[in-house]
């Protein structure tokens, strides 16, 4: 079986923090999305929609006697139902969904951070138009790692980057928080980090130091067989056949050491054949410094 994500909601002064509910709105059109969809189910509460019509006819059903429905006016009082932790919009397409859409939901649920989980055939989006206005666009295969960091933030009372607005979204801004520091996170485990270019191995090396990840050795090409931390950063550039087979030999060397992938492209058919193969994860290249790190703290903690 694959190796499966698992979002934690992390913790708060030694206790776990209550558990995360979320609204994931839309139908599994693609492999993709079911994979992103599957990694939510288990770990965070979902309710889930078909569509918007759906998700509103809800607050309807549940509005008392005499109050005006969505988009009316609430006296200021909290939604008739309570509010999610965060809004899941699964774009399989472009022009899925619309500001109109958007407007909707945010009158029902005006405290709920509303994100737009895309595919890969969205994501081609960006390069022929203006990103969706006003929604946050979270790639399917980053998922996971990007709300395992936002709701640790949330939890330890940062905002987080999902939090904050789009222009402080910076990666030196991410170098300088103190909740990436080695100082704050001083029991985080070793790296092994390995790329096909000198180049590459060094930022990514900086980059996992930054985020406090002392880094175990260094390896040009794909990972030895042995001699590894039990975290490894490969950036493989793109999975090919050889990049898999010795993965499962990887895998059957090291049954204990988890493997995250970084490949340029990932589509839904590479990432499941990476995960049958034995990696734990695979994420875009480049890497945000957040989603890595939520990654690798969710690696880390595992059993």
């Amino acid at each position: 079986m694959p190796t499966r994500f698992v979002l934690s909601s992390g913790e708060r002064s030694g206790t776990r923090s209550r558990r995360r509910r979320g609204m994931w709105i839309g139908l599994d059109c693609s492999a993709e999305i079911t994979l992103a969809r599957q990694w939510l189910e288990g770990v965070i509460e979902i309710t889930s929609f078909p569509t918007i019509a759906s998700a509103l006819e809800s607050v309807s059903v549940a509005m008392p006697a005499g109050r005006s429905k969505v988009g009316g006016d609430h006296g200021g009082a909290t939604p008739p139902l309570s509010c999610p932790d965060v809004i899941l919009l699964a774009t399989d397409r472009p022009g899925r969904w619309t500001t109109d859409d958007a407007l909707r939901l945010s009158l029902a649920w005006p405290l709920a951070p509303l994100f737009a989980v895309a595919s890969s055939l969205a994501d081609g989006r960006r390069r022929s138009g203006p990103p969706f206005p006003g929604v946050e666009e979270i790639a399917w295969h980053d998922l996971p790692g990007r709300l395992i960091r936002w709701f640790s933030d949330l939890d330890s009372g940062y905002p987080g980057s999902l939090g904050l607005p789009t222009t402080a979204r910076r990666e030196d801004r991410f170098l300088e928080a103190p909740l990436f520091s080695a100082a704050d996170h001083p029991l985080r485990p070793a790296v092994t980090v390995v790329a096909r270019r000198p180049l590459d191995l060094d930022g990514l090396a900086d980059l996992l130091a930054a985020a406090g990840y002392p880094i175990f050795t260094r390896t040009l090409g794909r990972p030895g067989l042995e001699g590894l931390a039990g975290l490894v950063v490969w950036d493989a550039e793109r999975i090919e056949g050889g990049d898999l087979e010795w993965l499962r030999m990887l895998a059957a060397n090291s049954p204990g050491t988890a493997v995250v992938i970084l490949e340029s492209f990932p589509r839904g058919d590479t990432l499941t054949a990476a995960l049958w193969a034995g990696a734990a994860a695979v994420l875009s290249r480049p890497v945000g410094l957040e989603t890595l790190v939520g990654t690798l703290d969710r690696l880390a903690r595992r059993p």
